[in-house]
């Protein structure tokens, strides 16, 4: 009997091991997150352009110019490329977006935008991650509702999905 369970131990702790692994890498149920960011101002951050022929971007730039989206995105992420038509979406609605490029090479960020589209107004080149960090980032794709005086109003972990579109728009209308 012994040697039977022993023979099936490690079986049995794989199944319990994958098991944990599966449930702590499922999709969270609530994307807008409350950060400890929302309701404070944008820090203070100022990113070379990332993408020729468009400007940088800074946290002054946020200010006193109306809300905005701001979206944190990366040619190598794949989430990124599946919300590329929702970010177009938001932009034709009249929602300005800029983005903040997170260690990315400037060939292939212009590849990623020739290929999905370019709904920025201006993208900043964060090569050390030192804003997404600042910001309460976790990673790409994530988005965060700038209103018309630089304070955070919402994040947005994930990608933006088709059906999240028309609440996106309206928390940057909001924003005002």
């Amino acid at each position: 009997m012994n040697r039977a369970i022993l023979l099936w131990a490690p079986l049995a702790a794989f199944i319990v091991l994958a098991a944990l692994m599966i449930f702590g890498l499922r999709k969270p149920d609530d994307q807008l997150h409350p950060s400890k960011l929302v309701g404070t101002p944008v820090p203070e951050f100022a990113l070379p352009a990332a993408a020729q022929g468009m400007p940088g971007l800074s946290n002054k730039a946020l200010a006193g110019q109306g809300p905005h989206l701001v979206n944190i995105f990366a040619s190598w992420c794949v989430p990124c490329a599946a919300e590329a038509p929702q970010l177009k979406a938001i932009a034709e609605a009249g929602v300005p977006i800029v983005g903040i490029a997170i260690r990315d090479r400037r060939e292939d960020l212009a590849e990623f935008l020739g290929r999905y589209g370019n709904p920025f107004r201006a993208i900043g080149a964060d090569d050390q991650s030192r804003v997404q960090l600042a910001l309460g980032s976790s990673g790409v794709p994530e988005s965060f509702v700038i209103d018309s005086k630089g304070i955070i109003r919402l994040q947005k972990i994930g990608p933006i999905n088709p059906e999240d579109v028309p609440s996106v728009i309206a928390a940057v209308q909001a924003a005002q």
